[in-house]
């Protein structure tokens, strides 16, 4: 059995410029995220395939209404953010706050013509619903092969 202990990073990321030509942007873009990972498990969320084509990332937005959210998608990265007003007359009513309500942005990596088509809230969940769309010209093809005589 052979066992990894260390990864010499240049020397994989060649084997992989070799072995999978044009795919060298799904590597830098897996690279920084492995560099930029500050994920602070708030708030939780689940990533649900429904097909090889239709996904649903939920997250618990409990607390937060309709203009303290914001949802982004700008080049392959889906973004979403919280951040709830603070009322200082609200404040003064509560004996114990349970539900945060805490500042937050939660990024995902979106593979290639994957795109948000919905998003809704309901019972405190944020459910955002992905589909994949590949171009007709960019699916796999059948090729025809010719006998010379």
């Amino acid at each position: 059995m052979n066992t990894i202990t260390t990864l010499d990073i240049p020397t994989f990321m060649n084997n992989v410029n070799q072995r999978f030509i044009g795919h060298q942007h799904l590597m830098d873009r897996m690279m920084e995220n492995v560099h930029s990972s500050n994920d602070t498990g708030y708030p939780p969320y689940n990533v649900i395939k429904n097909n090889d084509d239709n996904f649903v990332i939920e997250l618990a937005v409990a607390g937060f209404g309709m203009d303290d959210l914001s949802i982004t998608d700008h080049n392959g990265e889906l973004t979403i953010e919280g951040a709830k007003s603070k009322d200082p007359d609200e404040l003064d009513n509560y004996l114990h706050r349970g539900i945060s309500s805490r500042k937050f942005r939660r990024t995902f990596s979106l593979a290639d013509h994957v795109n948000v088509t919905d998003a809704t809230v309901k019972d405190g969940i944020l459910s955002v619903t992905l589909l994949r769309e590949v171009p007709e010209e960019l699916k796999p093809r059948v090729i025809d092969i010719n006998y010379a005589k």
